[in-house]
């Protein structure tokens, strides 16, 4: 994950109330939707194969639509070519000789790759794919760049490690020591109750602190919990909205809820009407801050009156936007590739938290609904759907919507694909589309690719990710702190 973005990200998820039954998607609609589905699958994993060197098992971050790779690549990378490397396996793609061999290559690089001592064992976040040196310099503009520990994306690399811990027996013993050598607790301030964004060896800075729990940093808060390295209480030391009251009054708007107490802790429980709907929020309303954890762990499973309930509605919202708020005629909104060129942050800014908004066009269309019964800003009207020009839709935010609206998610690929010339290719979906001019972005990440790698798995064999990585321990260890909650208001306790 990009950490000057992630940065930026530091903040909610989106939740919501009056959530409907949510849908599992176990074929995306039938055999034709299964085929349909295997496809992708099969030539998004064709990606990971261009994108990866073959003698360092590392991929790159950016795969160009001409072949051509980034120097650069993160530990949120690896960690995502390794699990996808596994569902490519499950599906059928390659032998499995050739998973070992793939990610024999990848293991013997990690242990090799330096890292700084008295860190916890965590790595550093960009390193050459080629070679496994750390970066001092951003290959693509040749700038310093000063390394860093980076709490998320070492997060991410430790769900890789674990998938194939408990996925590949011949691999098991090297990825899990991998895994136990990262101690996720390094990152924790007590004074806080929650974790850095990143740590930076050689001056010491730490900049604290994510800060709310609707975020897909929340991967690193489950790791640390989950092996006693970071205590329970920290999962409730993030935001769900920020308070109802005129302190916090420069919110884009005014959250409904209560307080309740977990661990100790006083937790304002709210969530922002959108829709028809409440929907705890996330910074800039995008679908991976809610949804890429839960790729990994059955969130909507193991706490049902919270997750459970918002994650279907955050989906919900998302196609709202496209299909109804915005006109675009298709949806899917995350932090991507601009497609003429460069990278942003594109969010549903309704069921965001960031007060100067995070659109979902390139033209920064944003809404503002005030903060009533406080001195301040009033609410103005909603632009109309004719406002929104220059639209940006990312594929991956749309399969990341499959668990929830199979039935829409298929439809909303369709239309992608069909009506984007270009957009759909021998290696999957490139990045994103500029839905008003139709220009499609020249490349392909490799962390978004892992995002529609991981959502496919699940799909198409039985949740084998959430399996792999949301085994026992972790269920014994988390399914009590997280399970325990529910999101959003209520006339009374409970």
């Amino acid at each position: 994950m990009r950490s000057k973005v992630l940065a930026a990200l530091g903040a909610a998820v989106v939740f919501t109330l009056a959530a409907p039954a949510a849908a599992t998607a176990t074929g995306g609609g039938g055999h034709g939707g299964d085929r349909q589905l295997r496809e992708y699958a099969q030539r998004t994993w064709s990606s990971f194969v261009a994108m990866t060197d073959e003698r360092s098992g590392l991929p790159a971050d950016i795969l160009e639509a001409d072949g051509t790779r980034s120097v650069q690549t993160s530990t949120t990378n690896v960690g995502a070519y390794m699990w996808s490397a596994v569902v490519a396996e499950r599906l059928g793609f390659i032998h499995k000789r050739e998973l070992e061999r793939r990610l024999e290559r990848t293991l013997t690089t990690l242990e090799r790759l330096e890292r700084p001592q008295n860190t916890g064992g965590q790595f550093y976040n960009w390193y050459d794919h080629r070679t496994g040196q750390k970066l001092t310099v951003w290959p693509p503009s040749g700038a310093p760049l000063t390394p860093i520990l980076s709490s998320v994306d070492n997060g991410w690399l430790a769900v890789g490690l674990r998938i194939v811990e408990n996925s590949v027996p011949k691999l098991s013993r090297r990825a899990g020591a991998l895994y136990a050598s990262m101690d996720f607790g390094f990152y924790y301030r007590p004074e806080a109750n929650r974790i850095l964004f990143h740590y930076v060896p050689d001056t010491g800075e730490a900049p604290c602190c994510y800060d709310t729990v609707v975020s897909e940093s929340r991967i690193a808060d489950y790791i640390g919990i989950a092996r006693g390295q970071i205590p329970e209480k920290a999962y409730y030391g993030r935001w769900r909205t920020f308070p109802d009251t005129c302190d916090y009054s420069w919110q884009e708007t005014r959250p409904v809820g209560q307080t309740r107490t977990y661990f100790g802790v006083n937790v304002f429980e709210g969530a922002y009407p959108y829709a028809g709907m409440l929907v705890t929020p996330s910074w800039s309303g995008s679908m991976f801050e809610a949804l890429m954890p839960d790729l990994f762990v059955p969130e909507d499973q193991w706490a049902p009156r919270s997750w459970g309930v918002n994650h279907p509605n955050t989906v919900r919202a998302q196609i709202h936007h496209g299909l109804k708020e915005a006109g675009y005629g298709v949806w899917g909104f995350s932090p991507s590739n601009v497609p003429e060129g460069g990278y942003a942050v594109y969010g549903v800014d309704g069921i965001g938290l960031d007060p100067a908004g995070a659109p979902s066009n390139k033209d920064n269309t944003l809404i503002d609904n005030g903060f009533s019964g406080c001195d301040g800003r009033p609410a103005v009207p909603n632009p109309p759907p004719s406002a929104y020009t220059n639209g940006v839709v990312t594929p991956h935010a749309a399969f990341l919507g499959l668990r929830y609206a199979p039935r829409e998610t298929l439809q909303n690929l369709t239309r992608l694909q069909r009506d984007f010339p270009g957009l759909y290719t021998k290696w999957g979906f490139r990045d994103s589309v500029n839905v008003q001019t139709k220009a499609v972005s020249g490349s392909y990440l490799s962390l978004d690719q892992g995002m529609i790698m991981a959502s496919l798995g699940n799909a198409l064999d039985r949740d084998v990710l959430r399996r792999a990585f949301g085994d026992r321990v972790l269920e014994r260890r988390l399914r009590p702190v997280i399970g325990i909650e529910q999101f959003g208001a209520r006339s009374s306790g409970g």
